[in-house]
C-alpha cells in the first residue's frame, strides 16, 4: 500500500495509477483459454462441412428397404379381407350368407346354379341322413314311437325331411340326367329312407308316408321307361335292377307297383329269351325275374310293411 500522506496527487487518475500493480492486459491462461476455444471452434466447423448431410451423393440415397418395412405409422384398426373373412365361417355360415345374397341378387344365384359342381349320389343321400338323424333324434323318450304325441314331436323335422326328397329327386330324374345307372342308384337310397319312416297309428298322419311313396314310384316309373329305350334296357336286366325294384314294392306293400308293371313292360321282350334257373341265388334271381316279366310276382303272398 502506498503512503497516502506522502506526496499528495494532483488529480484522482494519478492516484489509481499509482497505487495499482495491475495492468491493462489479459493474463497468460486467460489468453491460452480464449485460443483453445478459438481452436475448438475451428475443428468444429472443418467437420460440420464434412458431415454426410452436406454431401449430396449421400443425403439424396433412400433408406434401406428393410428399414422402410418396419416402419408403420398411422397404425389404426380396419376390417378383414374377404378371404380371411371367408376363413372363418362355419358351412352353415357360409350357406346362410350365399343364400341370402342370391335372394337379393338373383344374377348372382343363377351364376351359382349353372357354375357349381353338380351333386354327386353320396353327397346328396348324406344330406339327407341328416335331416333323417334330426328326425330321429327329435323323437321323445319312451312310450309308442308312432303314437299322436311323438307324430307332433317330430313333425317339423319330418316335413323338413320330405321337402328335402321332394327338392333332391327331380335333379336326378331325366332330362336333367343323363345317365340311367345314376338316377337309379340314387332312387334306391331314396327309396330306403322312405321305408325307415314309422307307420303312424293315425291314418291321417301316415298320409305323408303314403304321398312319398307314390311320387317315388312314378320317378322309378320314369328312369325305367327312358332307360328301357337304350340299348333295348339291357342296363336294367343286368344290372339286378328288376330284384330291387321288386324288393322295394315288397317292403312298401305294392306301393311300387307302378315302377314294376313299367320294368315288366321293358323288359317283356325277353320273356321268350330268358335261361333256366341255375342254382343258389341265382335260382332266386331267375325266379323273380321271370314273375316280373309273366306278371305273377306278389300274387297269393302277403305283402310285408317296413317296420320302423
Amino acid at each position: 500500500m502506498c503512503d497516502i500522506n506522502q506526496n499528495f496527487p494532483s488529480a484522482p487518475h494519478q492516484l489509481h495509477n499509482r497505487c495499482s500493480p495491475m495492468r491493462n492486459t489479459l493474463s497468460p491462461s486467460s489468453a491460452m483459454s480464449g485460443r483453445k476455444r478459438k481452436a475448438d471452434d475451428d475443428i468444429e466447423d472443418e467437420r460440420m462441412s464434412q458431415s454426410p448431410s452436406n454431401s449430396p451423393a449421400i443425403s439424396s440415397r433412400p433408406p434401406p428397404r428393410s428399414i422402410q418395412k418396419r416402419v408403420r405409422s398411422n397404425i389404426s384398426g380396419r376390417s378383414l379381407p374377404l378371404p380371411r373373412l371367408l376363413e372363418t365361417l362355419s358351412p352353415d355360415q357360409m350357406r346362410n350368407l350365399l343364400q341370402s345374397i342370391c335372394q337379393r341378387h338373383p344374377d348372382i344365384g343363377n351364376e351359382v346354379v349353372t357354375t357349381a359342381p353338380r351333386p354327386s349320389i353320396q353327397s346328396t343321400l348324406e344330406v339327407l341322413s341328416k335331416y333323417e338323424s334330426e328326425f330321429q333324434a327329435a323323437f321323445p323318450f319312451g312310450g309308442s314311437s308312432s303314437s299322436d304325441y311323438a307324430y307332433n314331436r317330430v313333425r317339423q323335422q319330418l316335413t323338413e325331411l320330405l321337402e328335402a326328397l321332394k327338392d333332391f329327386t327331380p335333379h336326378f330324374l331325366p332330362p336333367n340326367e343323363q345317365q340311367a345307372a345314376t338316377s337309379l342308384a340314387f332312387l334306391d337310397g331314396a327309396t330306403d329312407v322312405i321305408h325307415r319312416l314309422p307307420n303312424w297309428d293315425t291314418y291321417q298322419h301316415s298320409r305323408h308316408k303314403e304321398e312319398a311313396y307314390e311320387e317315388m314310384a312314378k320317378a322309378w316309373a320314369m328312369v325305367i321307361r327312358e332307360a328301357a329305350k337304350k340299348a333295348g334296357g339291357m342296363q336294367l336286366l343286368y344290372g339286378g335292377w328288376d330284384q330291387k325294384i321288386a324288393k322295394h314294392n315288397e317292403v312298401s306293400g305294392g306301393k311300387m307297383q307302378e315302377a314294376v308293371n313299367e320294368l315288366r313292360g321293358g323288359l317283356g321282350w325277353m320273356a321268350a329269351e330268358t335261361p333256366a334257373p341255375a342254382a343258389g341265388g341265382q335260382a332266386d334271381a331267375m325266379s323273380i325275374r321271370q314273375q316280373l316279366l309273366n306278371g305273377s310276382y306278389g300274387i297269393g303272398s302277403p305283402a310285408s310293411i317296413g317296420a320302423w
